[in-house]
């Protein structure tokens, strides 16, 4: 399952959102060590102890998130948090455990007070991020459930073999300068050559390329230049007695030439893709439209049927309700057929209007199923027209960026073949 856990203050704000009601089910399962076994109470409760220390964020709360499509006992839920307990330090601590239920699945949460009692201090917490990355992977393992792709490699993935998903998040997040660190050095440790090392680098998306005046560079796919030795962390006499061959790696300008190409045709085969599968998607919806249509127009017709001969069976009963022979002549004397007339003329206006009314009943709910339909509709057209323009405007980004640097170093050749001497001529120089 997915752990994530920080620290941090605000006990009621904390309390009120495990307790919010827009979940189906809310369970407070545990509140140990507190003074008070209601939840807002005991987090108050540690709120007033940190007020005696300078301590400002003085909870810790852990969310645990199992896999979409499992059925997680409450005992494994418990077992994970005494696991997180223990690898952060808290054992012992005033705790609280809150079960919530959206949506068909079912979370954890649970909260822990930092200030140790007997002390009145806060227990230092370190870490904590890779310590829960770590339980997260052993527990996925431990009940055999599909591990994620981002628990299985920490570093980043080549981004120009990119998803959707994962290309919008490189747009919206920037990299951690430890994590960039992380991937030279790792590199550096599994390659003990040249062409080695240009490989790795390439894997996690960056092009080894020769520096103007930092020696081996490598670029990402946004053009940023990292200098090889700082970012690895090793000195530079070390990094040229592994890469010698400088002359065969591109320049700067080449390597951003390259990157900008490669993430153009990557970007363009991203937009055929996601093109292909609206459409697909669209055609989907299209078929359920017409299929709705047909639905309602066979229902309309059951009922016009059904209302047709009821108004059939009524008018017979119309018709009898008259008398016949000298019974009938008796009544047009006395006025009583008069009177029967005007009977049957309110009890068909009441069925016209019961017709009626379930006629509209009937068109109302189809309406109502009709909107639903086209809502989904709408919703994927402008998420097609969102998607595709933002994947054009960066293709055409990467494009221009990528001629303007051709241009850039187009310039810089004919500057050097300007200032290159010019070879002396052979012969008798008759300009003397």
């Amino acid at each position: 399952m997915i752990l994530v856990g920080n620290q941090r203050g605000g006990a009621r704000n904390l309390a009120l959102h495990l307790l919010k009601e827009e979940n189906e089910h809310v369970e407070v399962h545990e509140v140990r060590g507190f003074a008070s076994h209601n939840l807002m109470a005991a987090l108050n409760e540690a709120h007033a102890i940190s007020r005696a220390t300078r301590c400002k964020q003085f909870l810790f709360s852990l969310s645990l998130n199992p896999p979409k499509d499992e059925n997680v006992s409450t005992e494994i839920f418990e077992k994970a948090v005494e696991q997180a307990e223990e690898r952060l330090g808290l054992t012992g601590q005033p705790r609280a455990i809150v079960f919530h239920e959206k949506n068909g699945r079912r979370h954890c949460h649970a909260v822990w007070s930092r200030i140790k009692v007997d002390e009145m201090k806060a227990v230092q917490l370190s870490f904590t991020k890779r310590k829960l990355t770590q339980l997260s992977r052993e527990l996925y393992l431990e009940h055999g459930w599909t591990m994620p792709d981002g628990l299985k490699q920490s570093h980043a993935r080549d981004p120009r073999n990119f998803t959707l998903a994962q290309w919008q998040q490189a747009k919206r997040i920037g990299k951690d300068p430890k994590q960039i660190k992380a991937t030279f050095r790792e590199c550096w440790s599994t390659s003990d050559t040249q062409g080695a090392f240009a490989s790795a680098l390439k894997e996690q998306g960056y092009t080894l390329a020769r520096g103007d005046r930092r020696g081996f560079v490598a670029v990402d796919y946004r053009g940023e230049v990292f200098a090889v030795s700082k970012w690895a962390g090793i000195k530079t006499k070390e990094v040229r007695s592994r890469l010698t061959d400088e002359q065969s790696l591109p320049s700067v300008e080449e390597a951003r030439i390259q990157v900008a190409r490669d993430m153009t045709v990557r970007l363009d085969t991203l937009f055929q893709e996601q093109a292909s599968a609206f459409e697909t998607r669209m055609a989907q919806l299209e078929e359920k439209r017409q299929n709705l249509t047909r639905q309602h127009k066979i229902e309309r017709q059951k009922l016009r049927d059904a209302q047709h001969l009821h108004w059939q069976h009524k008018q017979q009963q119309w018709r009898n309700n008259f008398n016949k022979g000298f019974r009938g002549l008796f009544d047009r004397m006395t006025g009583n057929r008069r009177k029967i007339e005007e009977r049957n003329e309110q009890d068909a206006w009441q069925v016209k209007m019961r017709q009626q009314q379930e006629r509209d009943t009937l068109i109302f709910n189809q309406l109502e199923i009709r909107r639903s339909l086209q809502s989904r509709i709408t919703r994927l057209q402008a998420l097609k027209f969102h998607q595709l323009d933002e994947l054009e405007n960066d293709k055409l980004q990467y494009q221009a960026i990528r001629e303007q640097r051709l241009e850039q170093l187009k310039a810089q050749r004919r500057e050097q073949n300007r200032n290159r001497p010019q070879p002396r001529q052979r012969g008798p120089d008759w300009s003397r």
